[in-house]
């Protein structure tokens, strides 16, 4: 027996103009479930006593602004033309011409970085560890030097919270053993290999001469192709410093002139038991720190400064897929993949050919670097944000030992930590963004709070204020995961709003 999915044939129009009618290059964060005509009419209950906020997108600041318009686009060609001159950057290339091989390309971007370095007054500084990768049975055959390329710009008050930002820069084709050949590794669809260590190189050029509160992060990693090889060992690098990393981005193949997907990971991996039981007792299990920081990024990134709207996707990644996100999530790390909204596989692992009429293989004359460029704001914007929020509270609680039809929240702030205030922010539990917030009376000394909304009906958060009183700078959402002595929420941080409880 053949088995349909059908849907309603009332749906089937709406369903055909929504993937029809060109987007706007961005779109409002609050949540109206009411323009939404295939959800659920009750997502937009309960009803909010009217002097709470509702939230508006986070528009970038001057400062942002200015920052963000430093993104050129014919750098980033020069970058991915130079990256594509080396023929191949197999992990399993050469390493010792200068010229050719994925060794030439690591010496290469290294040696970027270093320039980039020099505008920084000694606050970035660039390292190339590595280690020998064994045989691996499936896709290593010998042993190989796999090295990242890292820039680390210091954080001028809060150094130890770090957020980063990755490329691969290793290629491949259609045979993933084939070391030689032309192995051009442009486009993979505008951000994949070439294109991803451009961003993270624009980026740092551009905020080498910055001090940002918190430290970035800028990478080209390698041995992606051949198992996340690269990316692992960074995670685990980090892992076993016991480093801060408060976010990680991957940019891996991103197509539409003005959309970008953000995949964003449910429940962590490293959850234990008891604290997946507590999770899923209370809801909570689309407040993943990745879900959270995905939601932190679609906020900032989408606006009219970067030009691009940031559509949430809610899994790991794409089917058959994995990209360097991977091991920083299995290390316990909030980590995302930004990647395109519609990829054109002939351009993707390919080798370089003339087939049937169609042009196969990842060619430079297939990257669109005006979007490369947009795709670099969006994550300007994000990192920027970040590093200049405060961090996350600790410790957040919410007064679950009574009944009640107003929720109580108490939390403890970061030791050495200025901060303007607190707001309280929730949504309907169906919403996929924060909706509604109020700010907390008593300034940035309050650690407590409570709110005439009930516990029971909405996802809350805590999030903090920032000092430049502007709320630009919003910053990454890490929901707790257990029971405190009054109970569990959610918390964040973010940025102000003006309305006292």
């Amino acid at each position: 027996m053949q088995l349909q999915f059908l849907l309603p044939a009332l749906y089937l129009p709406l369903l055909a103009r929504a993937f029809s009618t060109p987007q706007p290059p961005f779109s409002p964060r609050a949540y109206t479930p009411l323009d939404n005509p295939l959800s659920c009419a009750a997502a937009s209950w309960p009803p909010v006593p009217s002097n709470y906020t509702l939230l508006s997108p986070t528009q970038p600041s001057s400062e942002l602004a200015s920052i963000l318009s430093q993104v050129d686009p014919a750098r980033i060609n020069a970058t991915i033309t130079k990256l594509v001159s080396f023929q191949t950057r197999h992990t399993l290339s050469t390493q010792n011409s200068t010229t050719i091989g994925v060794g030439a390309a690591r010496d290469w971007i290294a040696s970027e970085f270093r320039r980039y370095a020099a505008a920084s007054d000694g606050r970035m500084t660039v390292t190339v560890p590595g280690y020998i990768q064994q045989p691996d049975g499936s896709r290593i055959d010998r042993a190989v030097l796999i090295s990242d390329v890292v820039a680390t710009l210091k954080g001028s008050e809060d150094p130890d919270r770090i957020h980063v930002v990755s490329g691969h820069y290793d290629s491949r084709v259609s045979d993933v053993m084939q070391s030689d050949g032309f192995q051009p590794g442009a486009d993979d669809e505008h951000l994949h290999s070439a294109s991803g260590v451009a961003i993270s190189l624009e980026l740092a050029r551009m905020m080498a001469p910055l001090k940002p509160r918190a430290t970035l992060v800028f990478v080209a990693v390698a041995g992606e192709e051949q198992g996340l090889y690269g990316s692992t060992f960074l995670a685990q690098t980090y892992k076993n410093a016991s480093a801060n990393v408060a976010a990680m981005f991957t940019n891996d193949i991103p197509g539409d002139p003005h959309i970008i997907r953000l995949f964003a990971q449910g429940p962590p991996l490293t959850e234990s038991a008891t604290e997946a039981a507590t999770r899923l007792s209370i809801g909570g299990e689309s407040d993943s720190p990745a879900r959270e920081l995905g939601r932190y990024a679609a906020d900032v990134g989408s606006n009219d400064v970067t030009d691009m709207r940031v559509a949430l996707e809610y899994r790991l990644d794409r089917y058959l897929r994995g990209g360097d996100h991977s091991p920083f999530l299995q290390a316990g790390y909030a980590a995302c993949r930004f990647t395109e909204p519609a990829e054109d596989f002939a351009h993707q692992h390919r080798h370089v050919r003339v087939e049937n009429g169609v042009q196969y293989g990842d060619l430079i004359q297939f990257v669109d670097m005006e979007y490369v460029a947009r795709v670099a704001k969006v994550n300007g914007a994000v990192l920027w944000g970040l590093a200049n929020a405060p961090g996350a509270p600790r410790n957040v609680r919410i007064n679950a030992t009574m009944l009640s039809n107003d929720s109580t929240f108490y939390w403890d702030g970061n030791e050495g930590e200025e901060v303007a205030g607190w707001e309280v922010v929730w949504r309907p539990t169906a919403a996929p963004q924060w909706v509604y917030a109020a700010s907390v009376s008593g300034g940035g000394q309050a650690r407590s709070a409570t709110v005439d909304v009930s516990k029971d009906n909405v996802v809350f958060g805590i999030r903090a204020v920032g000092s430049n009183g502007g709320g630009e700078y919003g910053g990454i959402p890490v929901p707790v995961v257990g029971r405190g002595e009054m109970g569990y929420v959610e918390y964040v941080t973010g940025h102000s709003r003006a309305m006292p409880l």
